[in-house]
């Protein structure tokens, strides 16, 4: 399984960017698709996530209503529109799928995903 993320960049305070994973080397079905961002000196933390399938969709509470996390099953890509940025979402941010049936309770820790993208920088200015 290869993870292709792009769509990052620089953009200021309150604009809005989109990132788009492509994922190639197998289906998936109910196993989530997630976005996490690490920022320098701070851990991995979860963003937003999705299932392939139903399209059910997790997201972190510092993004809530401001990103929203797609898929396109056809051409088997994830997408993050983030609106109304602001210079806390500068991170690099990586797509990951997992090969799980992950519980609801789970999407939102690395530990289930198996797979990674190689990350995209996004950078918000004051």
């Amino acid at each position: 399984v290869q993870l292709q993320a792009s769509g990052g960049g620089l953009v200021q305070a309150g604009g809005s960017l989109r990132l788009s994973c492509a994922a190639s080397g197998r289906t998936f079905s109910s196993q989530p698709m997630g976005w996490f961002r690490q920022a320098p000196g701070k851990e991995r933390e979860f963003v937003a996530a999705i299932r392939w399938s139903v399209g059910s969709t997790y997201y972190a509470d510092s993004v809530k209503g401001r990103f929203t996390i797609s898929r396109d099953n056809a051409k088997n890509t994830v997408t993050l529109q983030m609106n109304s940025l602001k210079p806390e979402d500068t991170a690099v941010y990586y797509c990951a799928a997992s090969t799980a049936l992950v519980d609801s309770k789970l999407v939102d820790n690395a530990a289930v995903y198996r797979y990674w993208g190689q990350g995209t920088q996004v950078t918000v200015s004051s």
